[in-house]
């Protein structure tokens, strides 16, 4: 009994292998038809069409540009302090005040500065009074024989120039003795040595009155620099002091920055550096600033930079408005070249693969590869060298879109 049991299993196993025979094939088959990739469900020729949006190549004007990043600064910018020392009074501005040329930014304490000028004063005022000029009135340059010194040692010498005169002729005449004669003639080398000491202290005074005069005008000067003017017109970018600090002569109080028109720096890489020239038009737009603006190439450096090989290049941005500010990152193109036609395609209609660059095309109703060549760029769209034509539909955005593939357009 029990090896008729172990016979029957083999039977068994056959009989069930039979009757399950055809499930295999079916698999096989539902596997084709309804799963793979070629089924409805793939994404094959004969799967449902992918909906797609297109554009047209245009024939369009586009310049050949030199992309560049680069970073605005202020056309000027002033570190403002103090010609001299002092302790501030008044703080006229903050950050972000705009300011006028020759407007008052900061002021210092005038006490000490209005005491210079009245002890200058005071001292050019006994320089006049020593001179013979009256308090108030033109400083003038004092002959030396109008001044009173000069002329009582001007009458000394003449009496005794005269005494000696007279004595020459009494001794002359053999009347006085030789001793009255030669004390007339030393009175009179001491009269003429007088005389000229007095000019000599006529123009020391007056050499002395040129100083108070210039004594004045520096504490009237000092004065004057007790209050911190603004140099141009501008805004203040910084703020560095506050009322009661002492500030030393020449320490900054506040920075001052001119931002029409402002200064665009730009690093052109060496191989582009021959193009570039003066009066070139500059297109930028600014980190965060969707408005477009425009510039001129100003300036241009000599040499190129050995660290990066670049020539660096300044435009100037007209700024009115003050809409750019200076330190912002901003992306530039300088047009090198006008504008020539060319076909345009948005950038977003280009495929590029291992180096290959191409477009898809719809041609009754399915995708069609083209491979272009490309050129110049400008903003979100590329010029088409070869490839396709304008006027012909390019899918925008393909993603994996392959030849053959069913597509719909929508609008």
């Amino acid at each position: 009994m029990k090896l008729l049991t172990w016979m029957t299993i083999p039977a068994l196993l056959l009989a069930l292998a039979g009757c399950g025979g055809d499930t295999p094939a079916a698999g096989k088959m539902g596997g084709r038809e309804g799963g793979g990739p070629g089924g409805p469900g793939g994404g094959g020729p004969s799967g449902p069409p992918r909906e797609v949006r297109l554009a047209t190549a245009e024939e369009g004007r586009l310049a050949r540009t030199i992309d560049v990043s680069g970073t605005l600064a202020a056309d000027e910018e002033a570190q403002l302090g103090f010609k001299i020392a002092g302790r501030i009074q008044q703080m006229a501005v903050d950050i972000g005040t705009p300011v006028g040329r020759g407007q008052v930014i900061a002021r210092l304490v005038p006490t000490d500065y209005e005491l210079r000028v009245t002890q200058a004063r005071t001292a050019l005022e006994q320089a006049r009074a020593r001179l013979g000029i009256p308090p108030q009135g033109p400083d003038a340059i004092v002959p030396p024989e109008e001044t009173a010194v000069v002329r009582q040692a001007a009458a000394t010498l003449k009496s005794a120039q005269l005494t000696r005169d007279r004595m020459a002729r009494l001794f002359q005449e053999q009347l006085i003795p030789q001793a009255d004669f030669d004390a007339a003639e030393a009175a009179y080398g001491v009269a003429d040595g007088r005389y000229q000491e007095a000019v000599e202290e006529a123009r020391t005074r007056q050499a002395v009155l040129s100083q108070r005069i210039s004594e004045l005008e520096i504490a009237k000067q000092q004065l004057a620099d007790s209050f911190l003017r603004a140099p141009f017109d501008g805004v203040i970018s910084e703020r560095l002091s506050s009322v009661g600090d002492y500030t030393a002569a020449g320490a900054p109080v506040a920075v001052l920055v001119r931002r029409h028109p402002l200064r665009l720096r730009l690093a052109v890489p060496e191989r582009e550096a021959a193009g570039v020239k003066p009066g070139l038009d500059v297109q930028l737009r600014a980190e965060g600033d969707p408005t477009p603006h425009h510039g001129q190439v100003a300036r241009i450096s000599p040499a190129i930079s050995q660290d990066n090989r670049t020539l660096m290049v300044e435009a100037e941005v007209p700024n009115q408005g003050g809409q750019l500010r200076p330190g912002a990152f901003v992306q530039a193109s300088i047009v090198v070249q006008a504008a020539d036609p060319a076909v345009l395609v948005p950038a977003s209609s280009l495929v590029t693969f291992a180096g290959i660059e191409k477009v898809i095309t719809v041609e009754e109703g399915k995708a069609v590869e083209k491979r272009v060549r490309t050129g110049r760029r400008s903003g979100d769209q590329v010029e088409i060298v070869d490839g396709i034509k304008a006027g012909e539909p390019v899918v925008i955005q393909p993603g994996n879109i392959v030849t053959g593939e069913p597509l719909r357009v929508v609008p």
